[in-house]
Order: C-alpha cells, then structure tokens, then sequence
C-alpha cells in the first residue's frame, strides 16, 4: 500500500476523479448565473428599470454580462432574447431562477451520489487489500496480532478513510469553485463588499485550522485508547474460562472500568475544544451579514450600490459560508483520517507480513521431496539465549521423522521451522540445493500441512473444516446471471476477486476422488478411525434431510419408518410410540405440536412467538379456544408459582415442568394476583398473551396437570385443519407439515425415522424404541446415510461445540485429505492422551505413505515408530537413525479410552446437537454395540489399516 492517502487514492480512481471534475467545472456558469438573477428580479421586474422611459416591453432572456466600472464597465451579450411585459417578466425571471435552482440541485445530487459510489468502491477496495495483508502476517507478528484489534482497524478505522476518500479531490474543487465564484460575483457588484467578505474568509482559514490541532493530537490518543480497549474486551472474553474459574470478574469489571475513564476524559476534551471551534466559526460567520447591512447600507443610501445589487450580494453571501465552512472541515478531516491512514498502513507494514502475493498460485508446483540440508540453524529467544544452537544435519525426503522434545521449546521451534510457519532464525536451510525458505506460498500451502497445539476451526460444518485444505481455488466457473455479471464487474473495479463461493472450490483431483460421495465416505471412514463413529452417527440423527443431496435416504428413511412400527406391532410393543397421524391427538406430543402438526419453519411461529401471529389467534379466536387456553394457562401459572416458591433457579423441578423459567416466576406471581383481583377481563393484552403461551408445551402424559379432556383434544384437532388451511394461504406458511408418506425437511433424522413421540408412561420406552431403531438403520444399512448427514454438524464458532479431542481429529483429518508432501504434526496428539499416541501415529504414517510425516514427540516411547529421530543435547538438534522397531501389537486389540475423555466427549456431543431432543433417539448406542463385533473402534483400537482410504493411503 502506498504511504500517501492521496497517490494512493489517485492511483485507484484517477478516472472517476477527472470525470465529476469536468461536470463540476460545468456547472459553475449554471451556478454564476443563479446568484444574478435575483438582482434582475429586484431591479429589472420589480422596481421597473426595464420599463424606463415609458417602455410597455422589455428583453427577456437576453444572457449578458455587466462589467463594473472598475473593469472597464459595458456589458456583454450572449443571447439577444425577446420582448415581453411587466408581469411576464417578473413571473419568466423567476421561473427561470427555479429553473436554475432545480438544475443546480440535480448536478449536487449527480456529484455527490458519485462521490458516495467513489468513496464505496475505494473503501471495499482499501478494506480487502487489508485482509489480504492480513493473510499474510508472518508466524512472528501473529503472536503480537490480536484479532480484535485487526478486525476493529478492517472494520471501523477505516470507515472514516473511506468516507474521505470520495472528497479527498473533489470536495475542495467543489467547495472551492462554489465559494470563489460567489466572491468573484460580491466583487464584481462592489469590490469593498467584495474585499470584506474576503477579509473574513481569511480570517477563519487562519485561525480555525490552528486550533484545530489540538483536536488532532486528542483524536490519535482517542484511536489508540479504543484499539486497546477493543483488544482487552477480545482477550477478557477469550479467557472467559479462567476469569470464571478464579472470580476474577470484579478485578476486570475494574480494569475495564478504568480503561473507560481514559476513553472518556479523552472523548470529553475532544467535546469541549470542538464546540469552542464551533462557536468562534458561527461566530465570523454571523458577523459578516452585520458589516453588509451596514456597509452595503450606506452605500445604497449614498447612491454607490443600487438596492438590486445589495440583495444579490446579500444572497450571494449566503451561498458563501457553507462551502468555506466544510472547506474547513475537509482540511480537518484531511489531517485526522491521513494520521488514521498512517497508523492503518503501519500495523500492516511490510516488515510484518510475508513476501510475495497471490500470484504465486500459479507459480511451478514442485513436490516437496528429496535432499534437506541443514546449516548453521540457530533460533534464540527474545533476550538473545539461544533456543536452538548451531545445528546442522542433512535427511533425505520422504521419511518418518521424530522430534524428541527436550523440555524445552525446540522441538516445537523445529517443528515449525520445517512446516514454513517460522522464519525468525538464521542458518540455511536447502531442499535439492533451493532455498527452502524462499518457496513460494502457494506452493507451500499446497504440499506441507502443519497440526499444531491449538487446533483453527471455523464456523460452518464438519465436512467443511475437514475439506478446508482443498479449497484453494475455484474448480469450476458459475454461469452468471445479471447481478452475478454485476459483482464481476464492481469486484474488477475494487480490485477484488471475481470468484465467488457459490462456485465449486473441493479439489477432487488433488484428494484422488472421483467425486463427492465416495469423498465424504473417506470422511466418515476417518472419523471412525479417530474414534467418532458413534459421535458422527448420533449428529447425523440430529441433522435434516436434504431431498436434492440425498434422494435415497429421503426415500428409504419412509421405508424405515414403515419397517420400524411394523416391527414393534409385531413384537407387541407398538405402545412405545405414539404415531403421528393426521386425524388424531397425540397425546405424547405438545400442545402446540398437535395444533401446527408439524415443525415451523419461520421464526414467527417457534416457541412462545407464535401467539404473536395473526393467523394463529384467529384460528384460536374463531375455534373459541381462546379464553379456554388463557385459563388453562392461568391454572399453570398459579400451580408453577406455588411449586417453585422458595425453589433455587436450578432444581430439577424446573426441567420436568419446563413452562417457566425461574427468572420469570415474579412476573407470572404478578399477573395471578391481577387475575384473583381484576379477573381474568382485567388482565392487560400483554398479560393474556403470556398466558396463551404457557399451555402450548404441555403435555398431559407428563405434567399430569388434568387439564386436557377429551372435548378439549376434539376441538384442538379441529382448529389444526383450519390453522393448516390458513397457513397454507400464505406465500410461505411457515411451518412444513408432517406428511406419512414422505420426509419432513425441517425435522431431523430421528423424527423421521419415529414420525411420533415416544410414550414415557412405559419403562424404559426410549431403550426399547433405541434399539429397535438401531437393528432397522443396520438392516436396511442406512448407517453411511445417516453419517453422511452428520458430516453438516454445525461445530461452532471456533469450534466450540466440539469436544477437545473433537477438536483435534478435525483438525487431523483435514491434513491427511489433503495429502500434503510434508506433514508436521506438533502437539496435536494433546487431547488424545498417552495411551492413543501410538494408534495416532500408525494413522497418519499410513495415511501418509510414499510422502514425509514430522511428529514432535514429548518422550522417547514411540521413537521405535519413526525411520528418523532428531535429539537436542547442548540445544543442538541431531539427526540418528530411529532404533530397531520392536514387534508390533495386533492391531485389533482395543485400547480403552480413559473416562474423562469419554464423558467429555458426551457431554460436548450433547451440546453440539441444539436440534436433538428427548423425545427420539433410535439407535446410536445399540447401534454401536451391535457393530462391535464386526468393526473395531478406532477410539479405543489401534489403527487398522484396511480401514485407510487408499487413495488418501499413498499416490
């Protein structure tokens, strides 16, 4: 980025720019001539000048131009014009003063929407070319980068660069011709209006700017102040764990509060010093208007200036200040956004980032393999002792390599030296006789991946974090439409990328897939091996159906629904479930389940919301459900309040009888004591609202409350057929209707497969529905489906709602689909535990045969897996060749994970599926019992090689 606002902005809309220029130059004659008419009005028309000497007509629309004396006097004719009479006059001369107005208001609209559009387009590009930078932080600034700080700066720093840019040339043009031609026409009408009005003018570019100043050196404090602020809130709420842990809250409610103290007493000077600027500009500005009433007075009593002349000099005046006002403030603005400009470009210096761009993408794409070289290597911390001393080895690529940790950092130092995600050391390193460090980004990008400690999720699905590596550039063209043809067009203008995501961005051909269905079985199969069978399965019963993705399973998951009530009627236990069924109450079901008889869609009608729509009470209304429901909804309020007076927020209470929450119990004692006093007539619309609401999860099978009948279940059934029809009217109805003869898209797997709710009144109902489930997915061998659906698990922000060792298979599996040359894998087995690293790296030495695998490794008890192994004595790194592997364990025996990581796993499992309820989950445990016999779990078994993809296996 050039370190000068204005080359840089020059060298972007250069064309742009000229363009309003020319149009602004244009309509400066427009504007001369709209501060002359009034004159013409006063003197010609109204006080008769052009009727003189008993004239009945005069000229209309004769252009000229009069000189003053001063100047030679005369006058110049542009248009001859044509004769007209009194009235006429006055009403052409003032139509045409409109006229004018109207034309000049018009090309201030055209400049300033292009401005706006100019200013857009250099922000977006301003704003890209920075995240682009930031893409390339080297490792070492991405340690003092924080990313608060970087978002806040792409974010909000540059909005106020962006809103100068579309003024940065135009504006003072503008500004500047608009007032130096008002000061151009009070000169010609009389040169001493004329030098006074000037005389102010320079006054205010002289003493306003001065003080203004200090606004500038308050304003970088400002900057600074907030950036901080932004990044300690950013790092408060990343360590949000460790506040909570220590109740250290009050201690950082503290630090925060007096980081806002600073922020306001800046923010508070800041306010003082600009009105007093504000009020010394009025005031100059207020002052003039005095002098020309009194000036200008006198000499149209004295005969020097006609009465014409001084109300179009007083108008003129008026056209004055505004421009020199925001002339002014451009030159303020200018000063303030440059020092932004300046602070922007310094965080993102070159010092900082890396060399090269993305043109490298297409720079030659050589394989990582062959002879490594190692010279001289030296890392030392930052105080000068050095990590890592002088070492040299030589290794000859592809290889199994083990880094032994010696306590200290060099190993991981190491690690990342060879993964390319640390430059800060000196010595050589050559591959094939070629700088290693000097391989382009792409290039490294493409062949080496890197596992570390912390493992980077995004927010978005499984199979996306997993096939993240793949996606570096667009496989196929999308044929545009016109607003795609739109975006390629304003992108080519900003300087941002033309490709866009809807587009296909997996590269099969780099993952050896034909396509995207044996892809996503290589997946699954890897998940498995990294022990998250059963947690893939149970997020595929949780997610939905996709019809145009998978129309086997959508078909099939009907079928298994059939097969499933016919095996528990066969087997006498279809008392278990209570089926949907279009005709009848379920009474397993909530209220509001058996009133839409199906799953809303919009948000309108999910939850308590729902009676807030108009089709909704109207049904209820007409149905004469209404008032019923508010009383029904009255007798659980008053039986909640009773039951959970003086209970604690979290007794399991709440949970069995899930109406109120406890924050709301006051509310609700409330609205009874109106109800015992006023009536229920007395209550407020608000109030009876609240009250509908209560009823609608209610479930008599398990609130035993007794306040569903039979009549009352007969009339629900009723309304759901007019509710459905009333839905139904709407362009999009909001709610997708249960249907036995096909899948429901917005349910999830497992309600499908159920289509009812399973009867709690009966023991242990949900492991009997759990097993049967199971044994009909296994039959009709819809496990592969059913995963293939968990491959779209949401994992969270930064993965979140996955466990740890989640977390870190994720993180595995994205490297090995890639199939790097050279993967380095530096503290990623961490969440795992000691007793799986072995399995782990079988894994992985399989996964990567044919190409290099680099682990870190914290002791000497897996060294025997490795062809290489590198030790640190003295910090110096050398290379011996790994001892005599011994013999190896039958891969099929099970190595039982520990019960901390299986009830962490659980428990994250039971948070990342927001869509999975109680009320049906058949067959992910039994499931997994039953194939234990058949298939070994990788969680608990060391790696079977028949289970590797073979085309991620070796090329």
């Amino acid at each position: 980025m050039n370190k000068s606002l204005f080359r840089y902005i020059w060298r972007h809309s250069k064309r742009d720019q000229l363009l309003i220029f020319a149009v602004v130059i244009a309509s400066l004659p427009l504007y001369y001539i709209s501060l002359d008419l009034p004159r013409k009005i006063v003197n010609e028309a109204i006080q008769g000048r052009a009727f003189e000497n008993g004239q009945m007509t005069a000229t209309f629309l004769d252009l000229s131009i009069s000189w003053p004396k001063w100047l030679g006097g005369g006058s110049t004719d542009i248009v001859p014009g044509f004769q007209v009479g009194r009235l006429e006059l006055l009403y052409g001369l003032s139509t045409l003063f409109l006229f004018f107005v109207l034309v000049n208001g018009f090309i201030k609209y055209w400049i300033n929407v292009a401005k706006g559009a100019l200013g857009e387009r250099m922000m977006r590009r301003l704003r890209f070319e920075l995240f682009a930078s930031s893409l390339r932080f080297t490792p070492e600034a991405l340690k003092n980068v924080r990313s608060a700080e970087a978002a806040t700066i792409i974010k909000d720093e540059v909005e106020p660069i962006g809103g100068f840019i579309g003024d940065a040339y135009i504006q003072p043009m503008m500004l500047g011709t608009q007032a130096a031609t008002a000061l151009i026409f009070i000169l010609v009408q009389s040169i001493w209006l004329g030098l006074l009005a000037g005389a102010v003018v320079g006054v205010q570019f002289l003493i306003i700017p001065r003080m203004r100043r200090e606004l500038l050196r308050l304003g970088r404090l400002r900057q600074i102040a907030s950036r901080r602020f932004a990044g300690r809130v950013s790092e408060v709420i990343d360590g949000m764990e460790a506040v909570q842990v220590h109740d250290t809250g009050t201690w950082e409610r503290a630090e925060i509060g007096g980081r806002l103290h600073e922020l306001f007493d800046i923010r508070f000077k800041i306010y003082k010093r600009k009105f007093i600027v504000k009020f010394l500009n009025n005031l100059l500005a207020q002052m003039t208007p005095f002098f020309f009433y009194a000036v200008g007075g006198y000499f149209a009593l004295s005969g020097k200036l006609d009465i014409g002349q001084l109300v179009a000099v007083i108008a003129a005046y008026r056209e004055l200040p505004p421009p020199l006002k925001e002339l002014i403030d451009w030159d303020q603005q200018r000063l303030d956004v440059q020092v932004k400009y300046d602070q922007v470009v310094a965080y993102f210096s070159p010092e900082r980032l890396v060399s090269g761009d993305d043109e490298e993408a297409d720079s030659p794409d050589e394989p990582i393999m062959g002879a490594v070289e190692v010279s001289g290597l030296e890392v030392l911390e930052a105080h000068g002792t050095p990590i890592i001393a002088g070492s040299s080895f030589a290794l000859t690529l592809p290889t199994r390599l083990g880094i032994l940790s010696d306590g200290s950092a060099a190993a991981g130092l190491l690690a990342r030296i060879l993964a390319r995600r640390g430059d800060d050391h000196s010595g050589e390193i050559k591959l094939n006789g070629t700088d290693y460090q000097a391989l382009p980004r792409a290039v490294v990008g493409r062949r080496i991946a890197y596992a570390g400690t912390d493992a980077v999720l995004f927010p978005g699905t499984l199979r996306d974090n997993m096939l993240y590596g793949l996606r570096q550039r667009q496989i196929s063209p999308v044929e545009p439409d016109e607003a795609e043809r739109l975006r390629i067009s304003e992108a080519s203008r900003t300087g941002n990328p033309t490709e866009t995501i809807s587009a296909d961005w997996v590269d099969l051909e780099r993952s050896g897939y034909k396509d995207v269905a044996e892809l996503d079985e290589a997946l699954i199969d890897l998940l498995k091996r990294l022990g998250l069978e059963e947690d893939v399965y149970r997020y595929g019963l949780s997610g939905m159906i996709d019809p145009e993705r998978q129309p086997a399973l959508a078909e099939r998951i009907v079928e298994a629904r059939e097969r499933l009530h016919a095996k528990l009627q066969d087997e006498g236990k279809a008392d278990l479930v209570e089926r949907f069924d279009p005709a009848c109450y379920n009474i397993q079901a909530t209220l509001v389940e058996n009133l839409l008889f199906g799953v809303p869609t919009a948000k309108g009608l999910t939850g308590r919301a729902i009676v807030e729509d108009d089709a909704f009470r109207s049904v209820l209304d007409e149905a004469k459900l209404t008032d019923d429901l508010v009383a029904m909804g009255a007798n659980i309020a008053e039986t909640m309040t009773d039951i959970f007076r003086g209970l604690p927020s979290g007794h399991p209470l709440f949970d069995q009888f899930s109406f109120v929450h406890a924050d709301e119990l006051g509310e609700f004692e409330e609205i009874v004591k109106r109800s015992r006093v006023k009536g229920r007539g007395g209550l407020t619309r608000d109030d009876r609202l609240r009250l509908l609401a209560l009823p609608l999860a209610y479930v008599e099978p398990r609130h035993r409350l007794g306040l569903l009948d039979d009549a009352m279940r007969a009339r629900l059934l009723e309304a759901r057929g007019a509710l459905r029809e009333a839905l139904e009217k709407r362009e999009e109805p909001g709610v997708e209707f249960y249907d036995p003869e096909r899948v429901n898209t917005a349910a999830p797997v497992r309600d499908n497969l159920l289509f009812g709710r399973v009867n709690d009144s009966v023991a242990a109902a949900r492991e009997q529905v759990r097993e049967m489930g199971a044994r009909v997915v296994q039959e009709m061998e819809l496990s592969t489906e059913i995963e293939r659906v968990g491959l779209d698990h949401q994992v969270g922000p930064a993965g979140r709602l996955l466990s740890p060792t989640q977390r870190a298979s994720v993180n595995l599996i994205r490297c090995v689909v890639k199939r790097p040359d050279l993967l380095v894998v530096d503290g990623a087995f961490a969440p795992f535990g000691e007793k799986r690293i072995e399995s782990l790296i079988r894994f992985l030495a399989e996964a990567t045969e044919g190409r290099t695998l680099v682990v870190v490794l914290p002791n000497d008890h897996h060294v025997a897996l490795f062809e290489k192994v590198i030790r640190f004595e003295d910090r110096r790194a050398i290379l011996e060749d790994a001892p005599a592997s011994p013999v190896l364990d039958d891969p099929d025996e099970v190595v039982e994970a520990t019960p901390d990581e299986v009830a962490a796993r659980e428990n994250e499992g039971d948070e990342a599926a927001p869509g999975a309820g109680d009320d049906t989950i058949p067959g992910a445990e039994a499931e997994a019992e039953a194939a234990a016999s058949d298939a070994p779990n990788p969680d608990r078994a060391e790696a079977d090689p028949a289970r590797i993809p073979t085309k991620i296996a070796a090329e």
